[in-house]
């Protein structure tokens, strides 16, 4: 295998070459520093997390694709990864997490001691997460503590503590990361039930619209909350108006439980977290 045929594994296997995940991971992160700092966050906090929300995410799915490599072959949409294909061994995939682990911890050692400690918590976190789905029906429900930890994270770097408002954002992340991981979930949901993999997608069974709308309105309860907390104004309440039309549109996308439709639903929230970050800052800024 040439450097150009490694260098495509590795990006299939970390996703470089389908960020919606980070993009997913990095909203609500950068929302977090631009709160803590009450504005323009620190560039060296925030360099850090940038390029530590993209380790991260490549590291999650590295372990993700481990957990599931007996199983990936049988779903039509993750047949084709490297490790379910045979592409790449288990021994150079669990290296290559390994090195970008400690490539990640080498950038919070750069922060403060409470940064270190919770960075700990997430690591532990990520690696945890994709064997519960063998376990419990709601893997999506721990999949939004993971996905939420860089929040309090962000406030331990830029502030030194984790005030509540961060916790009301950490509670919005979940919320809403459960809402569009379960439709992420629906796409699979035929797969799963003959493989025996569990999500919130087959736990909520003909009730998932409505449950995703329930956690949907929790998530901008929370994100009400949050601004509430940091005396956020008028734009800020724009992108809130913004984020209720986009789960108003997945709504419509998922309505038919269709593979297809489910997986733009998914793929939309990324605007939606575009939105509200660029509605945050943009707050702060007049």
């Amino acid at each position: 295998m040439n450097l150009k045929q490694k260098w495509d594994v590795y990006s299939r296997l970390t996703r470089l070459d389908r960020p919606i995940g980070t993009l997913l991971l990095l909203w609500p992160c950068l929302m977090a520093l631009v709160l803590a700092a009450g504005g323009m966050p620190d560039i060296k906090v925030l360099i850090i997390f940038i390029i530590g929300v993209v380790i991260m995410r490549a590291c999650g799915c590295i372990i993700n694709d481990y957990a599931d490599r007996d199983l990936d072959s049988h779903v039509e949409r993750t047949k084709s990864r490297p490790l379910a294909s045979g592409e790449i061994s288990t021994k150079e995939a669990l290296l290559l997490f390994v090195i970008l682990g400690l490539a990640a911890f080498g950038l919070v050692l750069l922060l403060n001691g409470l940064v270190v400690k919770l960075s700990v918590v997430g690591i532990i976190l990520t690696i945890i997460y994709p064997f519960t789905k063998r376990v419990t029906n709601m893997p999506q429900m721990f999949l939004g503590v993971v996905w939420s930890w860089s929040i309090p994270m962000a406030y331990a770097a830029q502030t030194g503590e984790v005030p509540i408002e961060a916790w009301w954002l950490f509670a919005a992340n979940w919320f809403w990361t459960v809402a569009y991981d379960t439709m992420y979930a629906m796409v699979d949901r035929d797969d799963d039930l003959k493989i025996g993999i569990k999500s919130t997608a087959i736990l909520f069974g003909k009730y998932d619209r409505q449950i995703i709308g329930l956690f949907q309105l929790a998530a901008l309860l929370c994100f009400i909350a949050a601004g509430w907390s940091a005396d956020r104004g008028l734009v800020y309440g724009l992108g809130l108006l913004t984020f209720v039309g986009f789960s108003t549109y997945q709504q419509m996308l998922i309505f038919g439980r269709e593979r297809a439709p489910c997986f733009k639903a998914f793929l939309n929230n990324n605007w939606a977290g575009l939105a509200l970050f660029v509605s945050l800052g943009a707050d702060y800024l007049f």
